[in-house]
């Protein structure tokens, strides 16, 4: 039976572009009435996907039920940040109904599962579940995420280094503490391929775990709430710290910085200029926003390996600072000068 006194909370993981903000923005709006709270944990110097989930159009979406938290990895700063933020939500006069947290794509979920048995709220919230999506059309090629084959090269190049990528590491993990797994994309590729991609899954994830299909994260609000796992009194556990017996981890492997090249001339010739600058780089994620000039509407950039995607979301508000925001997201050896450098002469 479901507690009553607790509020229920569904971490919602998956590795970067498996389209965690796509599902979030689809869950917002389909609310029904809802008080959902959502916590945003951006990998990056720029928060990013906040503005983007404000502009979801529900009036139940207001700015005060969706905080970021940008200081660095939730699973990492859980005293400092997600417990201090927790606390002040369950404060409030009146309290959400629902919590969401999105994991950056670079978190561990087993951290921040297990702060939920923190003295500060182990008896007003509860993980109703970890959701973990996953890149199906990515998966179709063998890869977690579009470009891990120029990464996965490098090292096989290489006998003396050990093959097993961080990224599939951590892939493992995020399907490991999952209790409900969704294959997102799956309509870009065949079903053959999807149910084979289902049944590798399978043999990774833990026993009683559920997993389904979608295409651009719509599905119904049901399906990923009322789960009632309980996740955070069952002690699961990171290969990592399985094998070491310690709880930590950190991202050396990993960087992020924040290019700003200013208004956009022409956002077309830009995005495409894009498209060599993440190949040539090795860039797993930019994600961002840009002022285009003669157009009101900001112009959201999301790119995933090759695959870039740009759209306007919504007119600049009256008084709001009309700039270009952009975060790129790659393993730590990434050439900061020479990819900011690419990006600012991208824009023409």
């Amino acid at each position: 039976m479901p507690d009553a006194r607790k509020i229920p909370a569904t971490v919602i993981t998956g590795f970067l572009g498996a389209g965690k903000t796509t599902l979030i923005r689809h869950l917002i709006e389909n609310a029904a009435g809802r008080r959902i709270a959502l916590i945003v944990n951006e990998f990056g110097d720029v928060g990013i996907d906040g503005e983007m989930l404000k502009a979801c159009g529900n009036e139940d979406c207001c700015d005060d039920d969706i905080i970021e938290l940008a200081n660095g990895c939730i699973c990492c700063t859980v005293a400092e940040d997600f417990i201090p933020t927790m606390e002040k939500l369950l404060e409030r006069e009146n309290p959400p109904e629902y919590i969401v947290i999105e994991t950056s794509g670079l978190a561990l979920p087993q951290p921040l599962v297990r702060a939920f048995n923190w003295p500060e709220i182990k008896t007003r919230v509860t993980v109703d579940a970890v959701v973990t999506l996953v890149d199906a059309a990515a998966l179709a090629l063998g890869r977690v995420t579009q470009n891990e084959a120029q990464i996965q090269a490098v090292r096989q190049a290489d006998d003396m280094l050990d093959h097993e990528t961080p990224l599939g590491e951590l892939f493992e993990d995020q399907v490991n503490c999952a209790d409900l797994i969704i294959m997102n994309k799956t309509d870009l590729i065949a079903d053959e391929t999807a149910s084979q991609i289902e049944n590798e899954i399978k043999d990774q994830m833990r026993g009683g775990t559920s997993i389904i299909r979608a295409a651009h994260g719509k599905l119904p609000p049901e399906i990923l709430i009322g789960i009632e796992a309980r996740a955070e009194d069952d002690g699961r556990l990171s290969n990592h710290e399985s094998a070491s017996g310690e709880h930590h981890h950190d991202h050396d492997d990993f960087t992020s910085f924040a290019v700003d090249p200013g208004e956009i001339p022409d956002h077309k010739l830009f995005t495409r200029n894009l498209k060599p600058v993440l190949a040539e780089h090795g860039i797993l994620r930019l994600k961002g926003f840009a002022a285009v000039t003669g157009k009101p509407m900001r112009l959201v950039i999301q790119a995933v390996g090759p695959r870039i995607d740009a759209y306007f979301d919504r007119e600049w508000k009256n008084g709001e600072k009309r700039q270009t925001a952009l975060v790129v997201i790659g393993e730590a050896r990434l050439d900061k000068d020479a990819i900011t450098a690419a990006i600012l002469a991208a824009g023409g």
